[in-house]
C-alpha cells in the first residue's frame, strides 16, 4: 500500500474515531444530547466504511447512505451483508436533526413505527 493511501485510510479512521467518541460526550452530559449523539454515530459508520472503500481502491459517491456504501463493500468483505440493517437504520440520522422538527432520537423512532 502506497503511503499516500494508507495516510488517507488513516485519516477517515480517525476521523470516524472522533465522531464515535464525540457520541460518547455527548450521550453522557447531563442532560444527554442524544440528537447530536445518534449524529455522530451515524458519522462514525459512514467513515469507517468510507475509510474501508479506500483500502479497497473502490470508488464512492459523496453519499450518506450507509447501505449503499456498505453494498458497495460487500464484495471485498462478504462479512459487511451484517452490517446492512445498522446502515438502514443510522443512516436517517445524518440529515433528520439538523433543522428544526425532531428534537430527540426516541420521537423520531416513534414517528417512524408501523402501526
Amino acid at each position: 500500500m502506497s503511503e499516500a493511501k494508507k495516510r488517507l485510510v488513516q485519516i477517515w479512521l480517525t476521523k470516524a474515531e472522533h465522531d464515535l467518541m464525540s457520541a460518547h460526550v455527548l450521550a453522557a452530559q447531563c442532560p444527554p444530547l442524544l440528537d447530536t449523539a445518534v449524529y455522530h454515530c451515524q458519522q462514525a459508520a459512514e467513515k469507517v466504511v468510507k475509510g474501508f472503500l479506500v483500502f479497497c481502491d473502490q470508488a464512492f459517491d459523496r453519499v450518506h447512505d450507509i447501505e449503499v456504501l456498505v453494498r458497495l463493500a460487500m464484495p471485498y468483505e462478504t462479512r459487511f451483508v451484517d452490517w446492512l440493517d445498522a446502515g438502514r437504520r443510522l443512516t436517517p440520522y445524518a440529515t433528520m436533526f439538523r433543522y428544526p422538527g425532531f428534537t430527540t432520537p426516541n420521537q423520531a423512532q416513534k414517528s417512524t413505527d408501523k402501526p
